[in-house]
Parts: structure tokens; sequence; C-alpha cells
């Protein structure tokens, strides 16, 4: 090793660029904010009018305030986000050559339910995190199937057999992505090697047998049951011969790659990595505590048969898309200056299925290029539930001191595992995964993920950071993680409204970040985790605004000031001004000028619908009335869905009370246009337009935003269209709130 290379750092931290445009930008909008205010203190409701309709208006004056304080907090609260972004880079080169041995890595991945996960995604994930760009002696996979499904262990022997041909071409033709799916649908000709002939040969032979795997499978899955020819194949199948049901079952742990075992060998002669089946038991009088429960039960299983000191998880729909990015992980945990107070390295998400202009906003383009780094700047990161290398102590509970070192992470002997038999290791594991093992300990509480959130990744990681420790953001080059982004809206809509449900449930509780993280984080870190909790409140400023003014256009009620005051200039500013800097972001982190509308659509109708349930839902739950439940995005689409979304036409084909409230708006503010603009030009040449200019713009901009809904409503005619009784209900709806502004 170069004399020069000894005490270089293997990763370097930058700052933002423009960041002194982008505050002088932030302060003039603050001013327009702080203008908007004066206007409202000084600009009351005048006494002129009858009683009942000041009252109205002192009403509609009150609210409108009332949601542009929380605007103006809610921004102040973002400025936190993006104030100085921070950028991380690796020195691979310099790890190789300045660690001889590398440390151990456990990988968890998870699964939930084998009809809307399918096995051959879980497969994927599983074969692209073995075959990693790391010596396989060192790797450990651990498969956590919370449905209990044997079709799901039927894919994890296919996967033990795959393995052994499909690890070794990966490392011949340093194959990426190293999903099978994804790289066989990428790569539909071997031309980019330097031996051809041998390429292929080889590439032609592997599709093949990856192909014919597949195919049994599917056929496999598709029947819903494991045929007596296959459960013959291995002894775990008499396991499901004692499953009561997916709720109501024993312990079921396999190893059906031991790594320590001489003869556990690819095609090549080279040791593979240790794959693990687990199954945790369920009875109905405990609960489960949801992937958290299933997280934790794996923490305690691998520290008995692996105990590598990190620990990757992944959803089983994340494939693994870069092989160095356990490499680049541990350049953050193995520096000699700071990794020892580094506790997790949060990768971020990325999405294959993302159309050219991201119709439901799903690729999280600014936040995981902006606001990510920004969070970074002040602490760290928050743990996001996927695509995350955590330090194991960290993750156990302990709190950080300066002793804290990885030295021993690269010795020869840093996997303590008993030398015992397969079979012993089974059983002697078991019990570890069982219901009542955490029972009067600290499980879910200060040991390993906590429960009692629909969010516990996000309590998880502010917790590991109020003990101490920091986290870091990396989004290298190219994606360490991609995924399957849900689509149509109804899957979209119902995930956000899970996020920011469990969010606000977090800032409702004990564990609200400006509680919590008292003292113990920085203010800025414990700002970057409220905006994330406060999502769900937005619905009720966002709704506000979405109807409201446009019902007071019925009253002829200006809320505004005119166009020929100087008041219009803040409210057109900030206006104007954020909307400019957001289009100027998005096209910054390579999207798109229709993307960026999409963004805008997309924004309106999650804090309408998802914010709004999620809302609702942690106001019922403090009462007791309701209960939050988890639920599982979906990754199978029909095939008529799936080119409707490639043509980047919205998805309305169900009925939801979300749709309601989406076309309900949607119908009001096209009403109202319609009718002010009658009245403008028809029936009333004395009816000033300059007092509701920005009203009728406000009103204006809400109906282009929703053309989408109107297509769904009236035009279109595949099946994708809204249903005829979300229509109708819609209309009347509307209809009624326009006749009570009118009327009342």
């Amino acid at each position: 090793m170069a004399r020069s290379d000894e005490h270089l750092p293997l990763f370097e931290t930058k700052s933002g660029k423009g960041l002194i445009p982008f505050r002088l930008f932030a302060a003039s909008i603050f001013a327009g904010i702080c203008s908007i205010f004066v206007y409202r203190a000084t600009h009351k409701p005048a006494a002129v009018v009858e009683a009942a309709d000041l009252g109205v208006r002192w009403t509609a004056w009150i609210g409108l305030f009332l949601a542009e304080l929380w605007f103006g907090f809610y921004w102040l609260m973002s400025l936190v986000v993006k104030w100085k972004p921070i950028y991380r880079t690796t020195h691979k080169h310099r790890l190789s050559l300045r660690y001889d041995v590398l440390p151990a890595i456990d990988t968890f991945v998870c699964t939930a339910d084998p009809t809307i996960e399918p096995p051959t995604m879980v497969l994927n994930t599983v074969l692209s995190v073995m075959a990693y760009d790391y010596p396989p002696e060192k790797l450990s996979v651990y498969l956590s199937d919370d449905g209990g499904s044997d079709l799901n262990f039927y894919a994890m022997l296919e996967a033990s057999c795959f393995s052994k041909r499909w690890l070794p071409f990966c490392r011949k033709f340093k194959v990426e992505p190293r999903s099978p799916e994804a790289f066989f649908k990428g790569a539909s000709e071997p031309i980019d090697y330097d031996d051809h002939t041998s390429m292929a040969k080889e590439w032609t032979y592997i599709k093949k047998l990856y192909e014919e795997m597949k195919a049994r499978i599917e056929s496999t899955t598709k029947q819903g049951r494991v045929s007596e020819e296959i459960r013959k194949q291995h002894k775990g199948f008499s396991e499901w011969d004692f499953v009561s049901s997916r709720r109501d079952h024993q312990t079921i742990l396999q190893i059906l790659i031991d790594g320590r075992d001489a003869e556990s060998l690819d095609s090549e002669g080279q040791t593979l990595p240790t794959l693990v089946y687990l199954a945790r038991e369920k009875r109905p009088q405990y609960h489960h505590n949801f992937k958290a429960g299933s997280m934790n039960a794996l923490i305690r299983v691998s520290s008995r048969i692996s105990n590598a000191p990190i620990i990757l998880n992944v959803d089983c729909d994340m494939y693994s898309n870069n092989s160095e990015s356990a490499r680049d992980a541990l350049c953050f945990f193995l520096d000699e200056e700071k990794g020892h107070e580094i506790g997790f390295v949060q990768f971020p998400s990325a999405f294959e299925n993302i159309t050219k202009n991201d119709i439901y906003s799903n690729s999280l383009r600014v936040a995981n290029e902006l606001e990510f780094r920004g969070m970074d700047s002040n602490g760290g990161p928050c743990y996001i539930g996927t695509g995350c290398f955590h330090r194991r102590e960290s993750l156990c509970g302990k709190k950080y001191s300066k002793t804290c070192h990885g030295e021993n992470w690269t010795s020869k002997n840093d996997v303590k595992i008993e030398e015992k038999s397969v079979d012993e290791l089974e059983e002697t594991c078991k019990v570890l995964a069982s219901c009542t093992y955490e029972e009067h300990t600290q499980w879910g509480k200060e040991m390993g993920l906590k429960y009692g959130c629909a969010v516990e990744d996000i309590i998880t990681g502010l917790a590991i950071q109020c003990r101490g420790w920091k986290s870091v953001y990396f989004k290298p080059e190219r994606a360490g993680f991609v995924g399957v982004a849900p689509t149509t809206l109804l899957q979209s809509l119902v995930q956000h409204k899970r996020w920011s449900e469990g969010h606000f449930q977090i800032f409702l509780s004990k564990h609200c970040a400006l509680l919590y993280g008292y003292k113990r984080v920085s203010i800025g870190l414990q700002l970057c985790y409220c905006l994330c909790s406060l999502w769900a409140p937005n619905c009720l400023a966002s709704l506000y605004f979405a109807a409201v003014p446009s019902l007071c256009l019925v009253r002829r009620i200006s809320l505004f000031p005119k166009l020929s005051d100087p008041w219009v200039v803040p409210f057109v500013y900030v206006f104007l001004g954020n909307y400019a800097y957001s289009l100027f972001e998005r096209l910054q982190c390579g999207g798109t000028c229709v993307e960026w509308l999409n963004d805008q659509r997309i924004w309106l109708f999650r804090r309408i619908t998802s914010y709004l349930f999620a809302f609702l839902d942690n106001i019922l739950g403090v009462f007791g009335i309701t209960k939050s439940a988890f639920v599982i995005t979906s990754k199978v689409v029909d095939e008529d869905v799936s080119e409707r979304y490639k043509q980047e036409l919205m998805e309305f084909g169900a009925i939801s009370p979300m749709f309601t409230i989406l076309a309900t708006i949607a119908l009001l503010n096209a009403f109202i246009l319609v009718g002010a603009m009658k009245r403008l030009i028809l029936e009333e040449q004395s009816w000033a337009l300059d007092p509701f200019a920005l009203q009728m713009i406000l009103c204006g901009l809400l109906v282009f935003i929703n053309l989408p809904v109107y297509k769904g409503l009236f035009l279109r005619k595949d099946k994708g269209t809204m249903p005829s009784s979300v229509t109708y209900r819609s209309i009347a709806y509307a209809l009624a709130a326009c006749l009570i502004a009118l009327y009342y």
C-alpha cells in the first residue's frame, strides 16, 4: 500500500453548491410571507354588511389566516432541510488496500404475503444480495416470511440451487444488476463483453435455467400449493404439516445453505453464502408487531447462526442494483477518524417502473437528491426501513461511546458460530423466534426495532440517533437498491396514507422528535423529523384553500387584495416564487416540466385524501375508536392496468372514499368557475373582476390541476375510468356545497 494512502479517509463530505443564492431567495420569500401576515392582520372584514354575512366573512377570514400561518410555519421547517445539503463520496480502493479481511454481513429480506409479493420477486431480491461483490463466506442471507408460506420456502429452495450457477456467472462477467429478472430484462443480447463467444454460450444457458426455474415457481404459485413431488425434495416441507394458518403456526427455521459446510460450494468450487428461511411463530393471542417483530426475530436468530457485526435490511421488492453497495457502506463504518460514531448508512430507494413523467410522483426525486442530504448535515438521515446497513450493536440498543470501534470486525474470527450440526442449530434458534421470547424483555423498547407504530423504522432510527450514534446518507452514481413503485393512483394514495398516519402517530406520542430528541439530537434534526411527522395536518389547510376561496366566490366575498392594490405583490411573489423554485429543483434533479406538473397534482391529491384519512384515523385513535393497521402495497399488476400506467393514464378504476373527495373538490371548482365566468361575461357587467381576480385564478388553477379527474369522470371509456357511483355521488356533493354557499 502506498504510504500516501495509509491515513487518507475512506469517505469525504462536501457541501452543496449555490447555497448563497438559495438563501437570498429564501430570505425574500420569508419577507413576502411576513407581508401576507401583516396584510391579514390589518385588513379585517369590515362591519358594513349584514350581521349574518359578516359572520361568514369573519369565519372565512379566520380560516384563511390560520391556513396561511400553517403554510408559513411548514415552509420554515422545510427550509431547515434544504439549508445545507451535503454530498458523500467513498473510496473503495483505499478500503481494499487497507483491509485484507472484511467484516461479515447479515442481510435480512422481509416478506409478508405471497399473493401481493410474488415468490419470484422475493427470490430475485435474495439472489441479488447473495451475489454481492464480497467474500461469500462473509455473507449470510435471511428471509423472514411473515406469511408462513411454503410457496416462499419452495422459492428459496430453488434459489439455493440456482445460486450455484448464478453467482459464478455474476463474478466472471461482472454482471449488473445481479437480480436475474432485472438483468435478463435489461440485457436482451450478450454483446457488451470481451469474450463474446463464451459469454453468449453461458448467457443462453443461465437464462434457460432461470426461465425454467421461474416457470416452476409460478406454476406452483398459481396452483396455490406445493405438490407432493416437490415436498419430497426437502425435509423442511414437513413443517407445514403442523401449520393451522398463516396467523397460527410454530416457528419454521431452515438453513438451506450452510456456509460452514465444506460441501456448500458453487459450480466453480467457491463457498456459497449462508441462506436461512425463517417464519417466526405466530399465535392469535399474541401481537406479532408487524415488520418490527419480524426484524427483531431475525436479529436474535442471526446472532446465534452468523452474528455478523453489520446488518443490511431490504424489503422483498427492493433488489440490489449495485454489487458494490456493501463495500460503499464499509467505507463509512471502517473509516479510522469518523467510522466509530456511525450507527447506520441509509441508501435511497429507487424504482425501475417509473414512467417518463412520473405520473404518480413516486420517484422521490427531490427527497433523494436534496432533502435527505439536508437531514444528513443536521446529524444524519432517518432510517426508512429498507436499503440500510446497520451496526448490529447500535440496532440492539447499545449507546454510543468513543470506545466503539470496529477493529475486531476485520479479524479472521469475527463471526462466532457454535460448532453444532445444522439440525441442532435450527432447533436451538427456534426458541428465539417464538411468541413468548420477548415477554419481560426490552425487545421492541430499547432493543431492536421499536413497536407500536406503523412506521417503526422512523422511531427506531431516531432512537439510535438519540443514543449518540450518527447516521449517513449515501447516494451512489449507480442506485444501490431498486424496487417497484405503485402503478395505480389508489395504491399510491393508500401507501402515503399509511406513511403519513404513522408519522403523525409519532408526533402525538412520547417519541415526538421535539420531546424524545430534546438535548439528544440537534434542533435542526428535530425539525427535519417534524417535517414528515406533520404531513397529515397539512390536509386541513390544503382542503381549506381547495374549497373555501372558491365557495366565497359564490357569495361574492373577496379574500385577497385587488389586482390594483400594492398588497397583491407579496401574494403573487410568494406563490410564483415557490412554484418557480420547485420547478427549478425538479429540473436540477433531472426531472421534466411535465413531471413537475404531475408532482404538483399528486401533492394536492395526497393532501386532501391520504393526509386527511391519516389525520382522522389518528384523532379517532387518540380516543380509542380505531386502531392503526399495517397495509401492504400490492406488487401484482393486471396487464391492462400496467398498459394504462405505461401510457400515463391515471387509474381510477376502484370505488374509494378518496376518489369521492377528489372528484367532489374537482367538480366543486369547475361548477364555481363556470358560474363566475358566466356572471362576469353575460349577466352582470357591473360585477367587477378586480376584487375576485386572485380567487378566480386559484379556482382556475385547481380546475387545471384536476383535468385528469374530469377525463376519468366523463371522457374516458376504458376500465380505468371513475366508477359511476363515485361520479354521481360527487356531483351531488359538489352541487349541494354550491347551493349551501349561495343560499345559506
